[in-house]
């Protein structure tokens, strides 16, 4: 009997107890990223670039060659630009259009990089004979943004009937759009 009744109670004590797993951190470096990711566009809202500057280059560390890296870059770069680096800036949207090469407002950002350089002129001898058509979007926007605008259209226009099933291609055409209209 006495058995009996240390059985009952262990096994009152094991379901009434309230015993959980103690809380166990893990650290997310992704996570982190998009924090400081987020705290930088706060820093640049208040126009404290330094701080900007420094939380983005933190968020590319902790989350290097995934897309959102070329968020992270194309953050930091236009930062730069802002505060008149666009050296600095082109290496950040090259690496930006490296990592993730459909997002058109890369090459808007790179483009009025090379603008602010002055290299324009070379960069469309260099992408001149090119068959890539990646290289064809840079090449119709420098033609637009050295003045030769109807080239650049029929070039970016070309590209979206050659391409149609890129996901930059409808970004393309609303912005021939938005170039036309300005004709």
């Amino acid at each position: 009997m006495k058995k009996l009744v240390a059985f009952i109670i262990f096994f009152t004590l094991i379901f009434c107890t309230g015993y959980r797993k103690p809380y166990k951190y893990t650290i997310d470096a992704e996570q982190n990223a998009f924090f400081h990711n987020n705290v930088g566009l706060n820093y640049l809202k208040d126009r404290i670039y330094y701080a900007a500057i420094q939380e983005f280059k933190i968020a590319i560390q902790l989350s290097p060659n995934t897309q959102a890296t070329a968020i992270f870059k194309n953050n930091l770069g236009e930062t730069y630009m802002f505060i008149g680096y666009p050296d600095m800036a082109r290496v950040c949207f090259e690496d930006a259009i490296k990592l993730y090469g459909l997002n058109f407002k890369y090459y808007l950002n790179l483009i009025q990089c090379y603008n602010q350089l002055g290299i324009v002129k070379t960069k469309i001898n260099e992408y001149k004979n090119t068959k890539n058509p990646y290289e064809k979007i840079q090449l119709g926007l420098l033609y637009i943004q050295s003045g030769e605008i109807r080239r650049g259209v029929i070039l970016l226009d070309e590209l979206c009937a050659e391409e149609p099933d890129l996901l930059i291609t409808p970004a393309i055409r609303q912005y021939l759009k938005d170039v036309t209209k300005q004709l």
